[in-house]
């Protein structure tokens, strides 16, 4: 049977731990906000990511598909 992971109880804001359950709804929507923006730009990240690598195999067939330069003589 896989173990489930233990629902996180505090959070440490500039080096102070509070509950999560003593904080307000308020607070607790900021919180699920910052954590949703959060993973978005993790996620943009991985895309970056994605696509340099497209970007440089595209420039490594093109470098290979170029034709030999001209002689500067």
């Amino acid at each position: 049977m896989a173990k489930e992971k233990a629902a996180q109880t505090t959070i440490k804001i500039d080096d102070i731990d509070y509950n999560i359950s003593d904080l307000s709804d308020n607070a607790k929507a900021q919180l699920q906000g910052m954590q949703v923006a959060m993973n978005e730009i993790k996620r943009l990240e991985m895309q970056k990511a994605l696509i340099e690598t497209a970007q440089n195999a595209y420039g490594t067939a093109l470098h290979a598909d170029l034709p030999e330069p001209a002689s500067k003589d």
